[in-house]
C-alpha cells in the first residue's frame, strides 16, 4: 500500500508495516521521529504527527492519523503538521482516517493510546536535549474523566482547587491526590492511575503517595502537609457554573462543497443523501460540535490540503470552541457517526474480497500439484465452558414451565420457547449458564414469559449465573455442544401456539411420521450435530449443507457439492439419531431422481455458493445508562479498552458484532439481570456502529466476579483484579499501596479478538443432560424453584461414586455433585481420524485381557450383567475371538464402519 512520490516526505519511507504507534514532531520545518521511550510526552510549543497501525489477522491494514497542536505551537508548525498528515495518508494509499487534536481538547480515542494519561510539558522539543530549559518544579494538575483522564496543569494556587474535580500535587518527595467532595468514585480511581504514572516515570517509583479528602482535615498529617504548600488551610471557592457548562447547542447537519480555491458552497441541510457526494470533490459536513471533511477518491493532494485549511478557517471565523472535533475522511472509510447524518447509506460488505483471496490461494496450491478442494475455514471458537456439567431444559408455556426428560431435551420445537440451564465446574467453583432460546415461530407473549421465568430461575440458583437471550438460527457456537445431538422440529406444544394454529385458516404443516419432512444437517463433529427441520421445498436447499428427506420408512440423504467430509460423517450419525430403522438412499447434488423433487413440490433454484462466516472486527466497549422514567439508552465508547475499564460502579456493553455482553458491576445501580437484558436489547435496536445488529443477536448478561472465559478472552485478564473488594477508588488505592487481595480463582484465557494463540486452552468435553428424575409441570415461582434446588442438592449429596473401568479416552462416570451422568473425553478433535483405524477410539490394549467378559454377561438383557463398565461400548469387552464370532469381522474393521452401522450391528446382537 506504500506509495512514495516527490510530493511525499521521505520520513514516511516504510511506515505502517508494524502494528502500534509511530510519532513525529515538527522541528525546524521538518519531521523528527520520536523514540518509543518518549511516547506520550508532548510539548506545548510544538505540533506532532501520530500514526496508529492495526494489522488484523484477516483483511486490510487499518490506519488512523492524528496531528496534535500544542497551545503554544506557531501557525507555521500547525499548518505543516496538517499538510504532513495528508502526505502520510497518500503514502499509505489514501486509506486512513485523520483527526485534528488540540491540546487540552483531545479526542478520547487519541488519549486512549497513551493510558493512563498525557501530561503536556511546557516549552519546546529539542532532539538533542529533550526539553529546552527543563527543570523540576512542584506542579498542580487537574484530572477530569471517568474512563479517559484529561490531565491539565493549572496555576499552583489555592484558587485553582474546587469541589468538583480531582487534583494531583506533585512535589519532589511526595505525590498528593486531592479529591473534591463532588467528584465521582470512578474519576478518583482513574486519577490514582495518573498518580501511579507520575510515581513511576518522574520519581522512579521512589516517592510517597497520599490521598486527601475534601473537607476532612482534623488528625490527618498528610492533609496538614498538603495545605502547607498553599500557605495553610482555607475554604475552597465553588466552581463557577460557566466553567462546567457543556456545549449543548445542536443544529441540523449542513453540507458544504469546497471548491479548488477553498470557498464553501452550501449543498444541503438536514435531509442528506449519499448521492450528493461526488468522487472528484471535497465536502465539509458541519455538525456544530463535530466537523467532517469528506474527500472524494479522485481528488488531488492539493485539493485536500485546501479543503482542510478552509475548514479550519471556517471554525475560526465562526468562533467555535477548540473542543470542536475535526475529522478527515476519505471516500470509502466513512465512520458510523458520519454515515448516520445521511438518509440511506449502503452497507459495505468486504467479505467477498476475503473469499476471493481464499479462492486464489487454493488455486495456487492446485497449480503446485496439491489436491486441494477447499481451504479450511477459520477454526471454530472453543466453547470454553467445561462440558462435563449437567443440563436441564424447560419448555415455556405461559407462566408455567415444564422440565423435560432426558430424551426430550434433544428435541425442540420452533414454535416454542425454552430455558436451558447448564451447570459446570470451572476454576474450582460451580458456574451456571442460563439460555433463553426463542423459537423462530414462537408467540410474542411466550417470548416475554420466557424472560420472566428465566429471571425467576436465576433467582433460585445458588450462586451467580450468566444469562443469555438467543434466537433460533442465531445461536452462539458454544450453545450446541451442551446437547451433543439436537433436533429442532417445526411446530409447537405451548397453549398459545396451538391457539394460534387453530385460528389460522390454512394450518401449517404439523410433525407427522406419515408425512415427508426435510431436515438441514449441520455441526462440526458427532459431539456437536444438529438437524433443523425446514420448509419442504427446493428453495430450502443449500449447496453448503447436507439434508435428510424423510418419507414414511424411507429417507433420501442429499449431499451438497460444497459440503465437507466431516459434514458427511455428521449426516450418517444424525440419520441414525433421527430414525434407527430408516433405510437411506444417498444422492449427491446434481444426481437427484424425480421422486426427490416430487417430494419437494418440484425443482427450483436454491443457494449454490459457499457460505462464509462474517469476518469479525475488533469488539467495542461502551458505558451505558438509562435514566429513570426515560427509555432512551445513552452509550459512550471506551477506546482501546482494558480490564481496568470494567469499573464496579458501571454497567458496560461489549459489542462483538456476532454477540453482545452486558457486564454488571457489583456497585452499579442495576440490580437484576432482567433489567440488564433490557438494556442489551435496546442496544441492539440502536445499532450505533451501523454494523447490522438485529434483535436476533445473542445478548449475554454477566455479573462482576463471575466472568466466563468466553468473555475474559477479550481482555488481558488478571483474576485478582476481578475479585477485589470495595469501590473502584478503594481497589486502586490498595493496588497502589501494594496491598494484595487473596483469591482462589486462577487466570482466564488471555485471548484477544485478533489472536488465536491461546484459543485452544481448556477445550471442553462433551456434555450430558441431567437425570430428568423430576417431571411434570411446575409453576415458575421462586418458592417452588428454591425447593426444587434444595431437593436436588439433598439428592446429589446422597449419591456415591462407583468406579468405572476405563477402556477408552471417552467414558462414562457419575459426578456426585451433579444430578446425573457426565461424560469425559480426551482432547481428540474428532471421533473419526484418518490416522486411527478405530474411529478415533483409543483402546488400552494392555488392559483388554484382564477386562474381558463373555457375550452373555455383556448383553443388555443379561441375567447376570457386568457392572462398572462403559455401557455404550459393551462390544469392546469381548475377546478378539468371540468378537469375530459374533460380528463376523475384526474389531479394527468394525470401528472403521460409520457409527450408525456400528450401532445397528450392536442392536441386532443386544449390545446397545
Amino acid at each position: 500500500m506504500f506509495r512514495l512520490s516527490k510530493d511525499i516526505d521521505s520520513s514516511f519511507q516504510g511506515v505502517g508495516t508494524k502494528s502500534g504507534l509511530e510519532i513525529w514532531c515538527v522541528y525546524n520545518n521538518q519531521l523528527v521521529s520520536i523514540p518509543k521511550s518518549s511516547f506520550g510526552k508532548f510539548h506545548s510549543g510544538n505540533a506532532y504527527l501520530v500514526l496508529r497501525t492495526v494489522l488484523p489477522k484477516v483483511g486490510s491494514p487499518q490506519y488512523e492519523i492524528h496531528y496534535w497542536l500544542g497551545n503554544d505551537a506557531n501557525e507555521v508548525d500547525s499548518v505543516l503538521a496538517s499538510d504532513k498528515a495528508l502526505e502520510l495518508d497518500a503514502a499509505l494509499g489514501c486509506c486512513t482516517v485523520q483527526y485534528r487534536e488540540v491540546q487540552g481538547q483531545e479526542t478520547e480515542k487519541f488519549l486512549s493510546y497513551f493510558k493512563p494519561c498525557i501530561i503536556p510539558v511546557e516549552g519546546k522539543y529539542s532532539p538533542k536535549t529533550g526539553l529546552v530549559g527543563e527543570t523540576y518544579q512542584v506542579t498542580l494538575l487537574s484530572c477530569k474523566g471517568d474512563h479517559v483522564v484529561r490531565v491539565k496543569e493549572v496555576p499552583f494556587l489555592r484558587s485553582s482547587l474546587n469541589h468538583d474535580d480531582v487534583f494531583i500535587l506533585d512535589t519532589a518527595s511526595k505525590v498528593f491526590l486531592f479529591a473534591g467532595c463532588n467528584s465521582s468514585t470512578q474519576e478518583k480511581a482513574k486519577s490514582l492511575e495518573v498518580v501511579q504514572y507520575i510515581k513511576d516515570n518522574k520519581h522512579d517509583g521512589r516517592c510517597e503517595v497520599a490521598t486527601i479528602e475534601d473537607g476532612k482535615f482534623s488528625g490527618d498529617s498528610d492533609a496538614g502537609e498538603f495545605w502547607s504548600f498553599f500557605g495553610g488551610y482555607a475554604p475552597i471557592p465553588k466552581l463557577s457554573s460557566s466553567t462546567t457548562q457543556e456545549q449543548t447547542q445542536t443544529t441540523c447537519a449542513e453540507l458544504f462543497w469546497i471548491d479548488t480555491r477553498g470557498n464553501l458552497h452550501p449543498t444541503g441541510t438536514g435531509s442528506l443523501d449519499k448521492d450528493m457526494l461526488e468522487k472528484n470533490k471535497c465536502y465539509m459536513l458541519d455538525c456544530y460540535s463535530e466537523v467532517f471533511v469528506w474527500m472524494g477518491r479522485n481528488t488531488s493532494l492539493t485539493e485536500r490540503k485546501t479543503s482542510i485549511s478552509s475548514s479550519e478557517e471556517f471554525l475560526r471565523k465562526e468562533g467555535r470552541s477548540t473542543s470542536t472535533s475535526l475529522v478527515l475522511l476519505t471516500e470509502g472509510l466513512e465512520n458510523a457517526k458520519f454515515r448516520s447524518f445521511f438518509n440511506t447509506w449502503p452497507q459495505i460488505v468486504e467479505s467477498s474480497l476475503y473469499n476471493e483471496g481464499r479462492e486464489k490461494v487454493a488455486a495456487m496450491f492446485k497449480q503446485k500439484g496439491y489436491d486441494v478442494d477447499e481451504l479450511p475455514d477459520e477454526e471454530d471458537e472453543p466453547p470454553y465452558a467445561n462440558c462435563r456439567g449437567t443440563l436441564k431444559v424447560w419448555r415455556v408455556d405461559g407462566d408455567e414451565v415444564s422440565l423435560l426428560s432426558i430424551p426430550d431435551q434433544t428435541k425442540l420445537f420452533n414454535g416454542d420457547c425454552y430455558i436451558v440451564h447448564y451447570k459446570y465446574d470451572y476454576n474450582e467453583r460451580t458456574e451456571h449458564l442460563l439460555y433463553v432460546w426463542i423459537g423462530c415461530e414462537s408467540i410474542q407473549e411466550d417470548r416475554a414469559d420466557a424472560i420472566t421465568n428465566a429471571s425467576a430461575i436465576v433467582g433460585s440458583i445458588k450462586g451467580e449465573s450468566v444469562l443469555c437471550h438467543i434466537h433460533q438460527g442465531s445461536e452462539p457456537s458454544r450453545f450446541f455442544p451442551m446437547f451433543q445431538s439436537l433436533v429442532v422440529f417445526k411446530g409447537g406444544l405451548s397453549r398459545r401456539y396451538k391457539t394460534f394454529l387453530a385460528e389460522k385458516a390454512d394450518k401449517v404443516e404439523e410433525n407427522n411420521e406419515n408425512k415427508a419432512s426435510l431436515f438441514r444437517v449441520q455441526g462440526t463433529s458427532p459431539r456437536n450435530m444438529q438437524a433443523i427441520q425446514v420448509d419442504r421445498v427446493a428453495t430450502s436447499l443449500n449447496s453448503s449443507y447436507s439434508y435428510i428427506l424423510q418419507y414414511g420408512t424411507s429417507a433420501f440423504t442429499w449431499i451438497g457439492k460444497l459440503s465437507s467430509e466431516s459434514d458427511h460423517d455428521v449426516l450418517d450419525r444424525m440419520l441414525y439419531f433421527l430414525d434407527t430403522s430408516c433405510q437411506p438412499v444417498y444422492i449427491r447434488e446434481g444426481n437427484e431422481p424425480d421422486t426427490f423433487w416430487d417430494l419437494l413440490g418440484g425443482k427450483s433454484e436454491y443457494p449454490k455458493e459457499k457460505e462464509m462466516r462474517k469476518q469479525i472486527e475488533e469488539p467495542h466497549l461502551f458505558t451505558c445508562s438509562c435514566s429513570s422514567g426515560n427509555d432512551v439508552l445513552k452509550v459512550k465508547e471506551i477506546y482501546n479498552f482494558v480490564q481496568d475499564d470494567l469499573t464496579t460502579e458501571d454497567v458496560l456493553l461489549l459489542d462483538c458484532q456476532s454477540e453482545v455482553y452486558v457486564w454488571i458491576g457489583l456497585n452499579s445501580n442495576i440490580k437484576s439481570k432482567q433489567e440488564a437484558l433490557t438494556l442489551g436489547l435496546k442496544f441492539l435496536e440502536m445499532d450505533i456502529m451501523e454494523e447490522g445488529l438485529t434483535v436476533r443477536t445473542p445478548v449475554y448478561v454477566i455479573t462482576e466476579g463471575h466472568e466466563p472465559p468466553f468473555f475474559t478472552r477479550f481482555f488481558e485478564w488478571v483474576p485478582e483484579k476481578a475479585n477485589m473488594q470495595g469501590n473502584s477508588f478503594e481497589r486502586k488505592l490498595a493496588s497502589l499501596k501494594g496491598k494484595k487481595t487473596i483469591t482462589k480463582r486462577s487466570s482466564g484465557s488471555p485471548w484477544r479478538s485478533r489472536s488465536k494463540d491461546n484459543a485452544s486452552r481448556d477445550l471442553p468435553s462433551r456434555p450430558v443432560s441431567s437425570n430428568g428424575s423430576e417431571r411434570g409441570v411446575s409453576p415458575c415461582s421462586s418458592e417452588k424453584l428454591s425447593s426444587l434446588s434444595s431437593s436436588e442438592d439433598r439428592t446429589s449429596s446422597s449419591n456415591s461414586t462407583p468406579v468405572v473401568k476405563k477402556l477408552f479416552s471417552e467414558s462414562l462416570s457419575v459426578d456426585p455433585s451433579s444430578d446425573g451422568l457426565t461424560r469425559q473425553e480426551s482432547s481428540s478433535n474428532s471421533d473419526i481420524s484418518k490416522e486411527n483405524p478405530l474411529n478415533g477410539i483409543n483402546l488400552d490394549l494392555s488392559s483388554l485381557e484382564s477386562l474381558a467378559y463373555s457375550y452373555e454377561q455383556l448383553r443388555v438383557d443379561s441375567q447376570a450383567p457386568v457392572k462398572d463398565i462403559d455401557a455404550t461400548r459393551r462390544e469392546a469387552y469381548l475377546t478378539e475371538k468371540e468378537f469375530e464370532e459374533r460380528f463376523g469381522m475384526a474389531k479394527s474393521d468394525f470401528y472403521a464402519l460409520p457409527k450408525w452401522k456400528q450401532n445397528k450391528l450392536k442392536i441386532s446382537l443386544h449390545l446397545f
